[in-house]
């Protein structure tokens, strides 16, 4: 059965997987700083240029919950004057509702299952892109994610619960020891970030824009 995803249908990821290889850019565009709340959304983008699609993402971030993906992605955004696509915000929008709440009526497998198709739209269009904790979960997110360029945003364990201890709209957190949990998901998943990525940054107790400068270092951005 066709899990639909927003106009995103599940069953054409298979053919995206070849189709969304990155192709050589054509000029680079000098980077040009601006307020990071500036940034159009995916959605803003793929509207307004739908020529842009299938485009090469400059950088694809990866990590657990509270490792500051959202937040080093839209610094780096507004460094490269790139779009900021988050994909738990495409699921939002494409949804009509919170990324927690769906994963909660859906299920684990039922949500991975909806989520690739919306990781393959995000990978599809041009700038910086920040996925959901759990995308790795899944192989055709593995596969999708082999020819991009993969920062793993990494946070200890403790710092990472200390940053998602109140927040409520994480049901993949749920349960009777929510420390034990997110160090379990942190066990499950860290060989799965380890093998999509190919640079690794911590973001504990350093500022954000030195964890940027590391990574726009590492994307050889002059």
């Amino acid at each position: 059965m066709t899990t639909q995803t927003g106009g995103a249908p599940v069953d054409i990821v298979n053919d995206l997987v070849d189709e969304l290889a990155p192709k050589p850019a054509e000029a680079e565009k000098e980077a040009t700083p601006f307020d990071e709340n500036d940034a159009p959304s995916a959605t803003e983008l793929v509207a307004a240029s739908p020529a842009m699609v299938y485009a090469a993402p400059r950088v694809v971030l990866v990590g657990m919950p509270g490792a500051g993906k959202s937040t080093i992605g839209r610094r780096i955004a507004s460094a490269l004057n790139l779009p900021i696509v988050d994909s738990d915000v495409l699921i939002e929008q494409g949804e009509g509702k919170a990324c927690g709440e769906v994963y909660a009526q859906l299920g684990e497998e039922a949500f991975r299952e909806l989520e690739v198709g919306y990781v393959a739209r995000a990978l599809a269009t041009g700038g910086v892109v920040s996925l959901g904790g759990g995308a790795v979960v899944s192989k055709q997110v593995r596969t999708l994610l082999q020819r991009h360029t993969v920062v793993w945003i990494d946070v200890t364990a403790e710092e990472g619960i200390r940053r998602t201890a109140e927040d409520a709209s994480r049901p993949v957190l749920d349960g009777d020891d929510r420390q034990q949990r997110y160090r379990d998901l942190m066990e499950q998943r860290e060989p799965l970030y380890r093998e999509v990525s190919s640079f690794r940054v911590r973001t504990d107790e350093r500022p954000p824009q030195r964890v940027v400068a590391e990574i726009l270092g590492f994307i050889d951005v002059d």
